[in-house]
């Protein structure tokens, strides 16, 4: 069923750390429901709303990584295209900002 994807540990963290969030989020919102508050992002949102935007982010930042990381090892003679980690990290750093200051 899921052939057609590789799935590597990077991908499976990725994921799970998703759907942890969501049940997280979700159990949370049933016990203090959330309120419209305003940060950085230009609109007014709640827990939900800033949870999207930053796996919007995210999502983003992650396959802007898969699409670079070739080009970075051909411009640093690399021998090796560099860790999808460090998308990972920088895309849950997005995330955890987004959720706290957005």
């Amino acid at each position: 069923m899921f052939d057609w994807m590789v799935w590597t540990t990077p991908v499976a963290v990725f994921f799970s750390c998703i759907a942890l969030m969501l049940v997280g989020m979700t159990v949370w919102e049933i016990k203090s429901p959330t309120v419209l508050r305003k940060g950085f992002l230009p609109i007014a949102t709640t827990r939900g709303d800033r949870l999207f935007i930053g796996l919007l982010g995210a999502a983003y930042i992650n396959l802007a990584w898969v699409g670079v990381a070739g080009h970075l090892a051909e411009w640093l003679s690399l021998e090796n295209e560099p860790s999808i980690w460090i998308s990972f990290i920088a895309s849950m750093g997005v995330l955890a900002l987004v959720m706290r200051k957005g």
